[in-house]
């Protein structure tokens, strides 16, 4: 045993500190980027916010949604092959960029893999998640992936140390997800005892990545558009989001009508409502280790996503950066102990 006295920052410990700047306006502010892979030949251009992978976030029709704004959507791994077909007959040719395919580390995970790809070589991205990225078996996965897709770009995690990383992206991962207890949703933290802060594990894998050339996206702990700039001054490539994306028209999850108010129904992927979903409950030797809650309708994501990328810009102006890609060089972190004032909250 032994104890790490460094320390470890959430979101909520730090703002952003003003500096001087040019900028006349927001609309001046670019939040695209262009990405090229370390292994992978390709190369992405869009605005590198991700809805998550949950059943409740990730959806086909969240994939539309966010793709015709520039967007990028993980979907999740439930779907069935004829699910897939219907999707791809529906879209354009541009949405194919901004998608992710996502799969577990199982035996009929990589069959079902293969079988998207063999009939959809088109598409570029494989999302290979776990909650737990530690382990040998999930760096072997990412391995046999890398052989057997050479050509995709694999997102792989999650995980919150830098040895970590570097492990994943020398085992043929192009981007590494960060993240493991933040999210609105999750109970790892409490179930278990494990995680980092958020704020802290992107900067430490920011560094190991960025150093062989990979990516991380910083996957959960995002309440507000202000989170998700803190993200990006950190260091994320990319902000994957759940619960600020669920909740909404084209969010899945059940539509429960009370007392006149409608609300959709959003849970953890490894909470109690999603193992009885998909694998017919929680199994004898492991416990839920997520929640499930109703989230008022919200409406279209649209109106969400221009608030979150109108927050983004102002970030921006206020320190100074025409480009998203200079924000993390733009940023110094003050620590506070309060965000706002909360008198009307």
């Amino acid at each position: 045993m032994r104890i790490e006295s460094g320390l470890k920052l959430g979101f909520k410990d730090v703002m952003i500190r003003p500096k001087r700047s040019t900028l006349k306006s927001r609309s001046q502010v670019s939040l695209e980027r262009t990405y090229k892979f370390l292994h992978s030949s390709y190369e992405w251009a869009g605005i590198p916010i991700m809805a998550a992978n949950m059943d409740t976030v990730g959806t086909f029709d969240m994939a539309k949604a966010l793709a015709s704004k520039n967007l990028f959507t993980a979907i999740h791994k439930h779907y069935s092959l004829d699910q897939w077909n219907d999707f791809m007959a529906s879209i354009p040719q541009h949405y194919i960029p901004h998608i992710a395919v996502s799969t577990g580390t199982g035996e009929n995970d990589n069959e079902k893999l293969r079988t998207i790809f063999g009939v959809y070589p088109q598409l570029k991205f494989i999302c290979i998640d776990v909650a737990n990225g530690y382990s040998q078996h999930f760096v072997d996965f990412v391995k046999n992936a890398r052989t057997q897709f050479p050509d995709k770009v694999i997102i792989a995690g999650n995980v919150v140390t830098g040895e970590m990383v570097e492990e994943l992206i020398l085992s043929g991962a192009d981007i590494v997800k960060v993240g493991i207890g933040p999210g609105s949703v999750c109970t790892t933290r409490v179930k278990t005892g494990v995680g980092y802060p958020q704020l802290s594990a992107i900067i430490e894998c920011a560094d190991a990545a960025h150093g062989l050339g990979g990516h991380i996206i910083s996957d959960g702990g995002c309440t507000t558009p202000g989170d998700v700039a803190k993200a990006f001054g950190a260091g994320a490539d990319f902000v994957m989001l759940g619960g600020m994306l669920s909740g909404h028209d084209e969010s899945g999850g059940e539509l429960i009508e009370r007392n006149g108010q409608k609300y959709k129904q959003f849970y953890g992927m490894s909470s109690a409502t999603a193992m009885e979903k998909h694998v017919g409950g929680v199994a004898d030797y492991r416990a839920s280790e997520g929640k499930t809650v109703e989230i008022p309708l919200k409406g279209p994501v649209s109106a969400t996503v221009q608030d979150i990328l109108g927050g983004i810009r102002s970030t921006c102006t206020y320190v100074g950066a025409s480009r998203l890609k200079e924000l993390t060089k733009r940023t110094t972190f003050i620590r506070v102990s309060e965000q706002e004032n909360r008198v009307y909250s």
